[in-house]
């Protein structure tokens, strides 16, 4: 890392364990809307379902509200249920409701966040919603940590539309070239904030195959040594 003074990270998926609420918030709607079906089994169809979505999302190729709709119509499809759009509508802001009652983080988060801040500026750059992200980093705790936050809501454009980089840079008021990008998404972090010449750190979290001359961590522990 080459004159850092500003480090910038994605939230769920990196910071905030996304997959972990995320299964705990579907437990209540289920509960709470009497729907017969294990969790786990209904979050294996949901999971590659909502990833897609996000990426159609990113894409500006869904609506907010063609995502919500669509990631749970398709799941529920796959163990022949339908529900008419009212409920589907219902059953999606339950969810969003639930999402940030639980706060678990990927362990190390905290600690990192308290190492790093003693010597850099902390920013968030997030393609979720911007009431849902605020409400997440308040409760889990990390609020504090980040000078500030840049969601693709107020921004109007998503990762890794350089515009959103450009915008979370200028509030910043850091330079890329003395900033560093931190998640877990290889082309909406890394490949987004490298278009603008930001310096990169991929969080492998998914132990998939790194890409060849990326710096990557397995765990956020690992950040440590190597900022």
């Amino acid at each position: 890392m080459t004159k850092l003074t500003d480090v910038f990270f994605d939230l769920d998926h990196t910071l905030w364990d996304f997959d972990k609420n995320s299964s705990l918030a579907f437990k209540r709607v289920f509960k709470n809307h009497k729907i017969a079906i294990d969790v786990a089994l209904f979050l294996k169809e949901y999971e590659p379902i909502n990833f897609e979505y996000w990426k159609l999302f990113r894409e500006d190729k869904v609506t907010k509200q063609q995502l919500r709709r669509g990631r749970l119509i398709d799941a529920f499809k796959a163990f022949n249920i339908t529900y008419p759009v009212l409920e589907i509508d219902a059953l999606a802001k339950s969810y969003i409701d639930e999402l940030p009652v639980d706060n678990h983080l990927f362990d190390g988060a905290t600690d990192v966040l308290e190492y790093l801040s003693k010597k850099y500026s902390l920013h968030i750059i997030t393609n979720g919603f911007h009431e849902v992200q605020h409400l997440k980093l308040k409760k889990s705790g990390i609020y504090n940590y980040f000078k500030t936050v840049t969601t693709s809501e107020e921004v109007g454009v998503k990762k890794p539309n350089p515009v959103i980089f450009k915008k979370a840079l200028q509030k910043a008021s850091a330079s890329p070239e003395s900033s560093l990008m931190i998640g877990d998404s290889f082309e909406a972090d890394i490949l987004g904030a490298k278009a603008i010449k930001m310096q990169t750190l991929y969080y492998n979290y998914r132990k998939t195959k790194p890409v060849d001359n990326q710096l990557f961590v397995d765990n956020l522990f690992e950040i440590k040594k190597l900022i």
